[in-house]
């Protein structure tokens, strides 16, 4: 059945799937005579075409007479497929918070409820992230609000494609410290940095500015164990991890510019490559971030199970 798009019918239904992807169920599709002019093949072409389609089950028509045809049903993916536009990729933080669970199964749940596929890699480091988007490894990326921004900064092409709302990141940044006596960062600590996190280098920079610590540099992977092993003192972290919310004492910050950065350090973005704009919101057509986080809230509630 395949080897029939390699014909002039199949290039034309490989065109009209491209079309009907984004037209809802129970709407008029175009007349042959429109494809014709857009496409620029014959009525025979469009309508073997038209015919190809449903032969495949990809479309279910309804002619109505002078009122037109009507498509009373369609497989968006069998259409992807056929148009040759590939689901998007895109690129997580790991998910070892419920939050992040909840964003990545809102994600997946939220394109299945359009007929569509998406799939996501997890990536540690928003930096990486955004380093897999301009590699073209990924379609999309997921980071905060604050890493994004800088990297626009850098990468001008880059461009906020969706903004998910406040928390919908982390539920907020704080201070952890190994000696739970302890009130605040002070001269002298030992404080643990994951360079390849911006959010939490320009969070630690700003709290300790101006004081004589010293940063030792290490994977947020290791935080816990090391603040555990107080072979670190303090360490900047979000409060969505369980284990270090519940095993360390977590404060405020002091500094207001730090208080301030982390507005922008709870709030998920989507970033992509400004170039692919077009090509990207075809392929998110429909899919709204209400319905991503509602599901995210369900997944934070234990409500829901994870499902990416």
């Amino acid at each position: 059945m395949w080897d029939k798009f390699y014909s002039k019918n199949g290039l034309a239904a490989k065109n009209i799937a491209r079309v009907l992807i984004e037209l809802e169920i129970g709407k008029r599709i175009p007349r042959v005579s429109d494809f014709c002019e857009v496409l620029s093949f014959g009525r025979g072409t469009i309508q073997s075409a038209l015919n190809l389609l449903e032969e495949m089950k990809a479309i279910k028509l309804e002619a109505r007479g002078h009122l037109g045809t009507f498509l009373l049903g369609k497989d968006d993916e069998l259409l992807l497929e056929i148009a040759g536009i590939a689901p998007l990729v895109g690129s997580m933080p790991l998910p070892y918070s419920r939050k992040y669970e909840g964003l990545a199964t809102g994600l997946v749940e939220a394109f299945e409820s359009k007929g569509k596929r998406i799939n996501l890699t997890f990536i540690r480091g928003g930096i990486n992230r955004i380093e897999s988007i301009r590699m073209k490894r990924c379609d999309f990326a997921v980071v905060s609000k604050l890493t994004a921004e800088a990297q626009i900064l850098q990468f001008p092409n880059l461009k906020i494609f969706e903004e998910l709302t406040h928390n919908s990141y982390v539920s907020a940044h704080k201070v952890f410290l190994s000696n739970s006596s302890e009130t605040r960062i002070r001269q002298g600590m030992k404080i643990g940095l994951d360079i390849e996190s911006l959010d939490q280098s320009r969070l630690t920079f700003a709290e300790v500015e101006g004081m004589d610590v010293q940063l030792v540099h290490v994977n947020y992977m290791q935080l816990f164990d090391m603040l555990h092993a107080k072979q670190i003192d303090a360490t900047i972290w979000n409060v969505d991890e369980k284990k270090m919310i519940e095993t360390f004492r977590a404060v405020e910050f002091q500094s207001p510019l730090a208080r301030q950065l982390s507005l922008d350090t709870s709030e998920a973005v989507i970033v992509i490559d400004g170039n692919r704009e077009d090509e990207i919101k075809q392929k998110w057509n429909c899919v709204t971030k209400e319905m991503i986080l509602k599901v995210q809230a369900l997944v934070e509630t234990g409500e829901k199970i994870p499902r990416y």
